[in-house]
């Protein structure tokens, strides 16, 4: 009853207490779904005591007419739109959730009815008429007319996922074609009258009003006009696609003038929204305009920003500031700096756009956020220097080396007042720091002479300093930290600049300029590596780092010319006289830093990044001859690397990094390993050893079995790096020989005792997916060989291990269940696909000689799929990768195993595929496309030769095609959904939904003719015609039968099918076709 209801709500929204509130929930579900749901709604709405139950009513209906399954009667509809919109009108002053949740409801009435008819009327277009008669009364009816639109246009702007983003785009564009520039006009027309007003803003209603009318205009602005969907992390690309028929708007000045007025008249709280209009203003694609209309329109631009730059008071305010920063990186995204410097008042604007730079640069600590959009506004005038065909000045020589000095200096005063403040520091956001350097590169190189000089000295003055207080006995802590903190940021911006070179660009001088900045830079590092056995500064080191990444894609490398000024002057001063002198420092710094920084797992993994660079895009044959990479080719212990070392780390998981490690030693191996068994043995003894040891521990009954899994996590995952980098097969054979059969069965007994424990497991299972896939056909075994068999029986039994011992762990809390166990199982479904398609096997020899691995391993995987639910297959993305690459071998080779499955199972697979055709990773869709075709080719010839009366088929045949028979619901909703996505969605694999589609047909072609009658009547009459030749054209010369010609020319016709649907979908009398409903069963 109702009395019960509102005590539910109150519970719902009100208490603290999670057990009652969940009660709440439960029951409200269940009112949901009651069937008279409808009435009881309507009767809290009239007769409900709280806002909550209103609340209640409103989020309720709005289910109700969002449901795509048994969707409410149109009248009924209507009727609700019109309760809504007069209880709305009789009631201006409800809680203003409760009226938020009335206009969405309305909202989505109007976007989901966009389309539908009542005799030959659009009943839910009109809008405009809906809202007008709030517009005509009170300022409380006013502000509810304004936020309907607001609330519609962001409603119908936004793709939801329960309905196909294609029935989203022409509702989105039919809206925006018939309504949303009378919405805008509107807005901008009762802003007018506002602001000539003179609006009491102190009024709250009509400061509620104000800003109603402007997020209106914003929303308007912000449409997603031609359907890109851009999402908000591309902000700074963003051009706004404003259509041809909104020109008026543009032309006319008094738009762009309506909102530079708007912003010195209101109020700092209301101003931001201002701005974000004119940021989209400013925004507006360039070719709306002609030449001449552009320069006018981006001289009134000019002027407005000119005048706030005039009178900045209102910039105090962060928001404000943000937005503003915004608006003045569009004037370049989107215009180009030839035509700036015409605008009459550039050089004013461009001297006071500096100075504004330059002041919030010197105030770091106001609005961080906001610095990369100056940085990027100047990032692009510097890159646009060399282009610039104007005659007038750009003065970006005078003003670009300020920007640079400012944020130069700025960050270096910083570093004082963050120690002695205890304020966050900037330099522990990696991301941040990064993005501004990057955007420095380019204005740094903008009269690149002033910025080498100021770096030589504000450089050499820390260094000075520095090595001043380190020979000092009584210098403070805290000096030696500011001075650490000013060259950590001067090497990050020197790291900067060099890797800003651009090759065609750059002169000697330069290149001489880069050499002076680089030795400094060595200088420091031999000073701070000679203080690592005292102490070192993390952040130093990792700036260090930077530096060479940068150094490296810069000046390392063939296309460098080696007579580069850069050597000379490295020469001059540091007697490193060429690219393999450099290099060798390269290796000595990875060495230091792995050998006193092993602790550090930022500093290790960022090295052994580097390390891995070198070691792939480097001529090896340089680096090996480097003594410093011999002596880590025969030293790889944890007496010269820490890292290496047993007892040290403080979890599993932080051995990530050796991987790394041996994939770069291991390319650097084989680059001289040829055939050299005494050489690979010699290599690997330090591994032997380790797995010497697992083996001693595992053969006594007690033993530390901490160490035990360090040492065998730190082992596999070695392992793992070299077999990753041993890609030829001479190499990958000495390492088999090795592991095979000697080690195989520690690490099964790993897995037998570790299984519950997912950081031993997952490293295994990576390292046993990694050497049974068979890289660039490193797995080539002679004739008289049986290890492809022989491994095979290994890869079954671990994966029989793991996934039985797996299943019995019980309820896993869902927040843990991919780590615990999901991930193992995908790495398993890997491993498995791995060995299944790797070459080296003929799987049937296993039945031939009574042998069950491949089928422990197949039932093994059946029982771990059964166990997943379809919801978890497609939420993890790796796992989901894993099981379709592996489901589309299984139908390809083994599809008599499938057809001998169980009826549940078999259904639980289609089931998969079905679902995994419309996912949104185009690697799934494409494979389930494929194993959907591998299924219905399958089914195909079964029947075929079932009509043949050829010899008696197995039992297995005979079981599969009864299965499908029972159930062809399935096989035709996969021909409906292809169907479906190949016509309406945006099909971004044609190809591969091709390949299964004739299998369908073939197999349901009375099904195709209901479905392509349905699709044909659906249309308006004078498109039936053309739509039922379209579908005679698919079929034109298609034969019955899945040959590989027939399938080519069905994948040609249905190209042509779907650009013919295309046309005839765009070329439709604007408004008057319907849409096509979606095809469904």
């Amino acid at each position: 009853n109702k009395a019960q209801l509102e005590i539910l709500c109150k519970q719902l929204y009100e208490t603290t207490e999670t057990g009652v509130r969940l009660q709440a929930e439960k029951a409200l579900v269940e009112f949901t779904n009651s069937p008279d749901c409808l009435s009881k709604c309507q009767l809290l709405l009239e007769r409900g005591s709280s806002s909550y139950s209103q609340l209640l009513a409103a989020t309720c209906l709005s289910k109700l007419v969002s449901r795509t399954s048994n969707p409410l009667p149109l009248e009924q509809r209507i009727d609700i739109r019109n309760y809504v919109l007069n209880y709305l009108a009789t009631r201006p002053k409800l809680a203003e959730f409760v009226t938020q949740a009335l206009i969405q409801l309305y909202s989505r009435i109007t976007k989901l009815g966009w389309f539908d008819c009542q005799k030959d009327d659009y009943v839910f277009r009109n809008v405009i008429a809906d809202v007008t008669r709030f517009l005509q009364d009170s300022v409380e009816h006013c502000i509810i007319g304004v936020t309907i639109l607001s609330q519609l246009t962001n409603e119908i702007n936004q793709a939801d996922t329960s309905h196909p983003l294609t029935k989203h785009r022409k509702i989105a564009s039919s809206f925006r074609d018939s309504s949303l520039f009378d919405i805008f006009t509107l807005s901008c027309n009762l802003l007018k009258q506002a602001s000539g007003k003179n609006l009491n803003l102190n009024d709250e209603s009509q400061h509620g009003l104000l800003m109603q009318l402007l997020k209106l205009s914003h929303n308007c602005l912000n449409y997603d006009f031609i359907g890109t969907s851009t999402d908000e992390s591309s902000d700074d690309l963003c051009t706004v696609q404003i259509p041809t028929s909104w020109r008026s708007a543009f032309l006319d000045s008094s738009t762009l003038q309506l909102f530079f007025d708007l912003y010195h008249s209101i109020p700092p709280s209301l101003s931001p929204l201002v701005l974000s209009c004119l940021v989209q203003i400013a925004s507006v694609r360039r070719s709306l305009f002609n030449n001449a209309e552009r320069a006018k329109f981006l001289s009134h631009l000019v002027d407005g920003v000119k005048r706030i730059l005039e009178n900045p008071q209102s910039l105090s305010d962060p928001n404000n500031y943000h937005e503003f920063c915004r608006l003045l990186a569009r004037l370049k995204s989107n215009y180009q700096l030839g035509e700036l410097v015409k605008v009459e008042n550039y050089p004013e604007v461009i001297r006071l756009i500096a100075n504004f730079t330059v002041t919030s640069l010197q105030h770091w600590e106001f609005a961080p956020n906001s610095v990369h959009y100056l940085l990027s506004l100047w990032q692009r005038l510097a890159a646009s220097v060399p282009y610039v065909k104007a005659t007038e000045p750009h003065l970006l020589e005078t003003y670009t080396p300020e920007v640079t000095k400012a944020y130069i200096t700025s960050r270096l005063e910083s570093v004082c007042i963050i120690l002695r403040d205890g304020l966050e520091d900037p330099l522990d956001d990696a991301g941040l720091v990064q993005q501004q350097l990057d955007q420095l590169s380019t204005i740094g190189r903008c009269e690149y002479e002033k910025t080498c000089a100021l770096l030589v000295q504000l450089f050499d003055q820390s260094a000075q300093t520095y090595q001043e207080l380190l020979q000092s006995t009584n210098s403070s802590t805290i000096d030696i930290t500011v001075q650490e903190g000013r060259l950590t940021w001067l090497v990050y911006i020197i790291g900067a600049v060099i890797g800003g070179r651009v090759s065609f660009a750059s002169t000697d001088e330069q290149d001489a300029m880069d050499g002076e900045l680089v030795c400094r830079v060595l200088q420091l590092m031999n000073l701070t590596d000679s203080r690592l056995a005292q102490a070192g500064n993390e952040r130093l080191e990792l700036a260090m780092l930077s530096f060479f990444e940068q150094f490296r894609k810069i000046y390392i490398g063939d296309q460098v010319q080696k007579s580069s000024k850069l050597y000379r002057r490295l020469s001059e001063v540091l007697g490193l006289n060429d690219e393999t002198m450099v290099l060798s420092v390269f290796i000595g710094k990875i060495i230091t830093n792995l050998k006193y920084w092993g602790q550090c797992e930022p500093i290790t993994s960022k090295t052994l990044q580097l390390l891995n660079d070198l070691s792939i895009g480097y001529p090896f044959a340089r680096l090996v001859k480097l003594s410093a990479v011999q002596f880590m080719l025969n030293n790889h212990t944890s007496e010269h690397f820490s890292f290496l070392g047993v007892n040290n780390q403080s979890n599993l998981s932080d051995m990530r990094c050796r991987t790394t490690f041996y994939t770069a030693l291991g390319r650097l191996l084989m680059v001289d390993l040829g055939e050299d068994e005494d050489q690979f043995e010699q290599f690997m003894l330090p591994l032997t050893a380790a797995f010497e040891a697992v083996a001693q521990m595992f053969s006594t009954n007690t033993f530390n079995e901490q160490e035990a899994k360090r040492t065998l996590v730190g082992l596999v995952r070695d392992l793992r790096g070299i077999a990753f980098a041993f890609n030829a097969k001479t190499s990958f054979m000495m390492l088999f020989d090795w592991i095979y059969p000697a080690y195989m069965p520690i690490l099964q007994r790993a897995i037998e005792l570790w299984y519950h424990v997912p950081a031993c497991t997952t490293p295994v299972l990576k390292l046993m997916a990694e050497l049974v896939h068979n890289r660039s056909q490193r797995l080539q075994f002679d004739v008289s060989s049986p290890n492809g068999i022989l491994l095979f029986r290994e890869t079954s039994k671990m994966i029989t291990t793991y996934g039985n011992r797996i299943l019995t762990i019980g309820e896993v809390p869902k927040d843990q269940m991919y780590s615990v166990k999901l991930k193992g199982v995908s790495v398993c479904f890997s491993m498995l696909k791995a060995v299944l398609s790797g070459n080296y096997v003929n799987f049937g020899v296993f039945r031939l000689y009574g042998d069950d691995a491949l089928d422990n391993a197949l039932q093994t995987f059946i029982k771990l799929l059964l166990s997943i639910p379809h919801s978890d297959l497609l939420d993890y993305p790796k796992l989901s990768q894993s099981f379709y690459s592996l489901l589309e071998v299984l139908t390809q080779d083994h599809m008599n195993f499938i057809a001998s499955l169980e009826p549940h199972v078999v259904m639980y697979i289609l089931s998969s595929i079905s679902e995994g055709l419309t996912a949104l990773d185009t690697m799934v869709c494409t494979g389930c496309c494929s194993s959907l075709d591998h299924i219905a080719t399958y089914l195909f010839k079964q029947l075929s030769r079932s009509t043949k009366k050829r010899p008696v088929a197995m039992a297995t045949d005979e079981r599969f095609l009864h299965i499908m028979q029972q159930h062809p619901e399935m096989i035709q909703q996969m021909l409906s959904t292809v169907l479906n996505i190949i016509i309406f969605e945006d099909c971004r694999n044609q190809w591969s939904m091709s390949r299964p589609l004739l299998g369908l047909i073939l197999l349901n072609e009375k099904y195709f003719a209901d479905l392509r009658n349905s699709i044909v009547n659906s249309q308006p009459p004078e498109k039936q015609q053309a739509m039922h030749l379209c579908f005679e054209n698919l079929m034109e010369g298609i034969e019955r039968n899945l040959l590989t010609k027939n399938r080519d020319r069905f994948t040609q016709n249905l190209s042509v099918f779907r650009r013919e649907v295309n046309d005839s979908m765009k070329n439709s009398s604007y408004g008057r076709v319907r849409a096509w409903p979606l095809v469904v069963l």
